[in-house]
């Protein structure tokens, strides 16, 4: 566990930190890209840390990918690549650099290391794990198959290296229904959400079995809730992840990964729109879509709002909290990702 005191005495050793409005102002160009859900005053205080985290990436040949929930000021402050978990699984084996910092949970950082053995892969907290993920483990894999002998096992990128290491294919909620109809058996396992898993049963011939997770940030949400907001505005649009329940997604005008609802979103341009998925979507998108207005309730990822400005700092400047998965985990986890990109690459074509 990150010692937080040691960290910022070691950080005020080495750099100036202290909030600044001229840095801020040296940085409109950045501050641009969130000026509507980031405030003046915050800036001033994330500007310092954004050049040195920009400055030290150079020096140590490193890149940073992050995901959709990352707040503002990482996802447009410092990262170099956005997207799902596909698009940051893709990248990670495009990416040309040595360093690979990973915001976004354990799991995300893991596929890029299993991706790239011989790189460096950080993650600025890796307390940063994710409840999907822990509700899964090899053994319970190996109890569908011996419940299910044949069915091949889908599982969510949403795990753990030893849980892809025992599956057949991974996938992502972009194209976990593409991933299932692509299985050459009439029975697919999938693992560990049980949501994405009613879903895409929904959408497939398949016959689906499923191991019974969820994420504590998706299924918080509920059909009645979302036919309140639409009694209360009924203009709104109503945008879902499919890691949300069935009767959710029944109730909502899209669903899909955080990439399609971001591109939806683009395409449609709705005068209001609630995305029915983790606090940070709308604000990350906030600024290009100027047009909308996005509905605030949503829910919280405690795990992805552990990694910080400051943490992502840390991490560049002692090259600590590096993530390390076993060669003989790796080599079977990596057959199971790549099969999941190249697949998506043939479909995508």
């Amino acid at each position: 566990m990150l010692d937080l005191s040691n960290m910022r005495s070691v950080l005020a050793e080495h750099y100036d930190l202290e909030p600044s409005v001229e840095k801020a102002e040296a940085t409109y160009d950045i501050y641009d890209r969130m000026d509507r859900v980031v405030t003046p005053a915050d800036w001033a205080i994330f500007a310092p840390y954004v050049i040195e985290i920009n400055k030290l990436k150079k020096e140590r040949n490193a890149v940073i990918l992050a995901h959709n929930y990352m707040t503002p000021e990482i996802y447009h402050g410092i990262a170099d690549f956005v997207g799902d978990s596909l698009q940051l699984a893709i990248k990670a084996t495009e990416v040309e650099e040595q360093v690979i910092v990973q915001c976004g949970v354990h799991f995300m950082a893991e596929t890029s290391k299993i991706l790239n053995p011989a790189k460096t892969v950080l993650i600025p907290d890796s307390a940063a794990g994710c409840s999907l993920a822990e509700s899964i483990t090899a053994e319970g894999v190996a109890q569908m198959r011996a419940k299910y002998p044949g069915a091949p096992v889908v599982s969510y990128v949403n795990t753990t290296a030893e849980v892809k290491a025992a599956s057949d294919i991974c996938c992502t909620s972009a194209n976990a229904v593409q991933i299932v109809d692509a299985m050459e058996s009439d029975t697919v396992i999938m693992t560990p959400d049980q949501y994405l898993a009613q879903n895409v049963a929904n959408q497939s011939k398949k016959k689906i079995v499923f191991w019974e997770g969820s994420c504590i940030v998706h299924e918080l949400y509920t059909a009645e809730d979302l036919r309140a907001y639409r009694e209360h505005d009924p203009d709104i649009k109503i945008i879902a992840h499919p890691e949300c329940t069935p009767d959710v997604v029944a109730e909502a005008d899209f669903t899909g990964s955080t990439s399609g609802m971001i591109q939806w979103g683009r395409d449609h341009k709705p005068a209001k729109a609630m995305l029915v998925t983790e606090c940070s979507m709308a604000s990350n998108i906030a600024d290009s879509l100027p047009e909308v207005e996005f509905a605030k309730p949503c829910n919280i990822c405690p795990y992805m709002k552990k990694i910080t400005l400051e943490k992502v700092l840390y991490a560049l400047h002692t090259m600590t909290e590096e993530v390390v998965v076993a060669p003989e985990v790796a080599d079977k986890a990596r057959l199971a990702v790549e099969r999941m990109i190249d697949l998506s690459r043939s479909l995508a074509r």
